[in-house]
């Protein structure tokens, strides 16, 4: 099979290798769609790897014993590779699992071999495209949302207006949520507008906070959510969400953010939250708003063959885009 590699600087190609054995109670999944995420960070540092990629649509082609599905199913291929076993995974969480397999598959190939119960089925009349957008896409914001209780009574700021946070946008707007966003970015600026964002404030503005404030009545933002994974963001969304407001974070981020015990959480009584992914039991209400939603089509703004990887990640790289479909068997 063909799958994608990043083998140099700046530098991709295409390697072929042996499709994927099946375990007991696995699937072998004919990838559809496989959506590009953070890899491009790799891709200009440099960082060679054949494992890209972790999310995807696509068809079952093959069932081990064991097996919930059936050859023909559709469905969208979900991260990592959890145990399936432990309380966390029974329970729908299973992104938190620490019990992972000792197995890595990447979805930017032709075919992926995967545990069954993490293989949802995509519903009647949603494309491979569409359905492939419950990952990383639209799941982080969804699940965050959920965990602080946006509603139509909410506003929402995001900082952070990559894949992830636009796809924050679509979610918020479903939900009937006011969205302020903080970006500097003029095409995600002109995307995240279309997708119906209602304020843009930009991060390099010395009155951010006060502009951002002064769109909520001077209180402040109920909810903030961040996707950039920027110490300067974290600050921000600290500093600007009213008192006892929320604040999650799910964009990497591996450095310290200055967090003030006593003004930030004791006397503004703030809840400062980490989500990575959504509850696997929420999967049909993500169906909905991908089914439901005028906005999700916008999200995908580039399709690529995966022949064309080199020009993917370029564009990817570039921050000129949405979210990007690589296409395997083109």
């Amino acid at each position: 099979m063909k799958q994608a590699a990043i083998i140099g600087e700046k530098l991709t190609g295409i390697r072929d290798l042996p499709e994927p054995e099946l375990r007991e109670g696995w699937a072998l999944v004919k990838i559809h769609a496989a959506p590009m995420c953070a890899e491009y960070k790799g891709f200009l540092h440099g960082h060679t790897s054949e494992c890209l990629g972790h999310e995807a649509a696509g068809e079952v082609v093959k069932v081990a014993s064991g097996s919930h599905l059936r050859v023909g199913d559709r469905v969208v291929v979900m991260p990592q590779y959890p145990c399936g076993e432990c309380q966390l995974c029974l329970s729908g969480d299973y992104i938190y699992c620490e019990h992972n397999l000792p197995y890595s598959g990447a979805t930017m190939a032709q075919y992926i071999a995967k545990p069954s119960w993490i293989l949802p089925k995509i519903p009647h009349g949603v494309t491979y495209d569409k359905a492939s957008l419950a990952c990383c896409a639209l799941g982080p914001s969804h699940g965050a949302f959920g965990v602080m209780g946006v509603d139509a009574f909410s506003t929402v700021l995001i900082t952070g207006l990559g894949p992830v946070g636009l796809g924050a946008i679509v979610t918020a707007k479903y939900r009937g949520a006011q969205v302020i966003a903080v970006e500097m970015n003029e095409f995600r600026i002109e995307l995240a507008r279309k997708l119906g964002v209602d304020h843009i404030i930009d991060p390099r503005d010395e009155d951010a906070v006060a502009k951002i404030k002064g769109i909520t009545r001077a209180i402040g933002p109920d909810y903030g959510l961040d996707c950039s994974g920027v110490v300067s963001a974290h600050r921000l969304l600290i500093d600007a969400v009213k008192r006892k407001g929320k604040v999650t974070f799910v964009g990497e981020c591996n450095a310290e953010t200055p967090i003030r015990i006593s003004d930030d959480m004791l006397r503004k009584g703030i809840q400062l939250i980490g989500s990575w992914h959504y509850n696997l039991n929420e999967f049909n209400k993500i169906m909905e708003i991908i089914k439901n939603s005028p906005s999700t089509e916008d999200l995908i703004t580039h399709t690529f063959p995966l022949s064309n990887i080199q020009e993917a990640f370029e564009v990817s790289a570039s921050g000129r885009s949405g979210k990007i479909i690589l296409k395997p068997w083109e």
